[in-house]
């Protein structure tokens, strides 16, 4: 009886550690998502993707698509690229609609006339909808180059 509930626990906990750390399965859509990371303004997803949820880097919340890009103006926020840092994707899905990406993104930006360079780490949650994947939630956090380095 001890080996059966120990067997059991086992296959749970590696079937469920699996399922966490996936990152092979569902490969066709993984390539879809990586080639939106990849493409400039790709993330965003076709024009009918508008339900997002966005936390801003100060924090702000934005329900919108709308309204997301109506803070980077009040803001005076101009993004001029966003490049994923190659080899940082890190991208689940889940029953081949719906996603988990983490990925580190090399950020140019200009805030109030004042050019910006920085490095930001992104979660971002995608859905599969009619239109394609549609980016339905982001954040962003600065990487600190100085107190934690980036290493390739």
């Amino acid at each position: 009886m001890k080996t059966t509930i120990a067997t059991t626990l086992f296959l749970l906990a590696t079937t469920s550690a699996f399922a966490q750390m996936d990152t092979v399965s569902y490969a066709k859509e993984r390539r879809e998502i990586k080639a939106l990371l990849h493409t400039p303004s790709g993330a965003n997803g076709p024009v009918a993707c508008n339900d997002l949820i966005m936390v801003g880097a100060k924090g702000d919340i934005s329900f919108s698509a709308q309204a997301h890009k109506a803070v980077q103006t009040k803001e005076k926020i101009v993004f001029k690229s966003v490049k994923p840092v190659p080899g940082t994707e890190i991208i689940r899905v889940y029953d081949g609609t719906s996603a988990v990406v983490n990925w580190l993104a090399d950020v140019q930006l200009n805030v109030d006339g004042r050019d910006i360079a920085l490095k930001v780490r992104r979660l971002e949650v995608y859905v599969k909808k009619a239109a394609g994947w549609c980016r339905v939630a982001g954040q962003g956090t600065e990487v600190d180059e100085k107190m934690f380095p980036i290493r390739p």
